[in-house]
């Protein structure tokens, strides 16, 4: 005895108008560039307020305050340090 199998009806899957909308997201290596943009912004931020502290605290020295801090426009002039001849013991 054949049996016959029935015709199997194909319905396209429902999609829900209120449902999420799934889409493909570009990524390297599972970050996506929204993260790569935040963690640049975040590793900037940290790399300039370490680089304002320490030039903070290496402004007392003098080799710091001729080759670095005399060069910055508009500062510079605050970091030359004259000293009179009055006062020069040799």
């Amino acid at each position: 005895m054949a049996s016959q199998s029935l015709p199997v009806r194909v319905y396209p899957t429902y999609k829900s108008p209120y449902g999420p909308k799934y889409h493909y997201q570009p990524n390297i290596a599972g970050w996506t560039f929204k993260q790569i943009g935040r963690l640049g912004f975040t590793a900037g931020a940290f790399g300039g307020v370490g680089l304002f502290a320490v030039i903070y605290y290496a402004s007392g020295i003098p080799r710091v305050q001729r080759d670095i801090l005399q060069k910055i426009p508009f500062l510079g002039g605050y970091f030359i340090k004259e000293i009179p001849a009055s006062d020069n013991p040799f």
